[in-house]
């Protein structure tokens, strides 16, 4: 029996999957299906979406820019926390879920309607990032996800549906990998990138070029910061979307930021993934380097031993979660001094750090040198050595 549905959200991009949902919905819960549509950089054409969505059956279809959003509150917090998946994966798409879902939570709730739909599948991770924060937002929200439910097996029964039911569509049977695209990457998986023998095909990269292709001169850059955040380039201040799009299009003109890995997924399985993520691989290399210099030994220690949960939580949905929330303000507190500039080499697929300076520095030339100085007594390590080998020597003296 079908569970009865006054009013439905659904995230909508026009494609073929969602495309067909919506028909599918209308047709087996008979309600109202209102689509929406997250702008967060991922360029795909938006003109002519609202006549689709109305001709397929939509009530009305709400088109959000969520870029500024994205970028400041989402992206940035990955990079003020180091946050990588798996030590390789900087988690652009799962950092886009959370914010995307927020928003459908928002017009459910402005709309009066009773229940939300997405079209990830029943494999994936993302049903779980958006299901999680539609719960943590709307404990009694209803969810309807068509490819746990529907009778279709695959690409190709869709585009049956399709043509049966005279849904303007642009796929085809065939389709060699998926993407995933918005202001902070490209990824790319499935199809002909399942064999993790198989080297990615030369071009279906989009947003950088190969290394070997790249420029052949090196090019300086100097990344400012303030608390953690990314605010200039070059000494030119400017907003976080314009900043990573510069950083983006410099990066990939330099061959930086592609990673081809095997990855665990949250329900279990093993996927191969390829991804371009310039912008946010230099900005990776600039925050540490100037961490390096502002944040205290212990300090930077703790925030790593946070590392590993921190990125899970995010590649596993629960940016909304308490323990998410804590971690979140800890790195926020940490990153308070982490204010100043890094100098940047970018060079066919490297980025490597020439310098870094901040008026809050606790670095000192004075201690550091390996030149006479007045203020470090070498004598005092004699000591300090000793006190920490006592329990090593009483263990071999047993």
């Amino acid at each position: 029996m079908v569970e009865k549905i006054k009013k439905i959200v659904l995230a909508y991009s026009g494609g073929l999957d969602t495309s067909v949902m919506l028909r599918w919905i209308k047709e087996r819960y008979d309600c109202e299906v209102v689509c929406y549509c997250a702008d967060v950089g991922q360029a795909e054409e938006l003109d002519g979406l609202d006549a689709k969505a109305r001709e397929t059956g939509a009530s009305k279809l709400f088109i959000e820019d969520l870029r500024e959003e994205f970028v400041r509150e989402y992206v940035w917090t990955a990079v003020k926390a180091n946050a990588v998946y798996e030590g390789v994966y900087l988690l652009g798409t799962s950092l886009a879920r959370p914010v995307i879902a927020k928003r459908q939570i928002e017009i459910a709730q402005k709309e009066g309607a009773d229940a939300v739909a997405h079209g990830a599948t029943g494999k994936g991770n993302d049903q779980v990032r958006f299901e999680l924060t539609y719960y943590a937002l709307q404990p009694d929200i209803k969810v309807v996800a068509p490819w746990r439910e529907w009778e279709f097996k695959g690409r190709s029964d869709l585009i049956a549906y399709a043509h049966q039911h005279n849904i303007p569509i642009t796929a085809t049977a065939e389709k060699p990998y998926s993407t995933d695209r918005n202001l902070m990457h490209i990824s790319y998986e499935g199809g002909i990138l399942e064999d993790p023998w198989r080297e990615p095909p030369a071009d279906i990269f989009r947003l950088t070029k190969a290394p070997e292709e790249a420029r052949a001169e090196a090019e300086y850059i100097e990344i400012g910061f303030e608390k953690g955040e990314p605010v200039s380039i070059n000494g030119e201040r400017m907003n976080a979307v314009a900043l990573l799009e510069a950083l983006n299009q410099t990066g990939g003109e330099h061959g930086i930021g592609r990673v081809d890995l095997v990855e665990n997924r949250f329900v279990g399985m093993k996927s191969r993934g390829v991804y371009e993520t310039p912008g946010v691989t230099i900005l990776q290399s600039a925050h540490r380097a100037l961490e390096s210099i502002t944040l205290d030994r212990e300090v930077m220690h703790l925030r790593d031993s946070l590392g590993v949960k921190f990125a899970e939580s995010i590649y596993y949905g629960f940016w909304f979660a308490p323990e998410f929330e804590l971690m979140r303000k800890m790195i926020d507190e940490t990153q308070t001094d982490v204010t100043g500039d890094v100098r940047l080499k970018l060079y066919r697929g490297n980025v490597t750090v020439a310098g870094r300076r901040s008026p809050h520095s606790l670095y000192n030339e004075r201690l550091a040198t390996f030149e006479a100085d007045t203020v470090y007594n070498q004598r005092d390590a004699e000591g300090f050595i000793k006190l920490n080998a006592l329990r090593l020597r009483l263990k071999s003296q047993k």
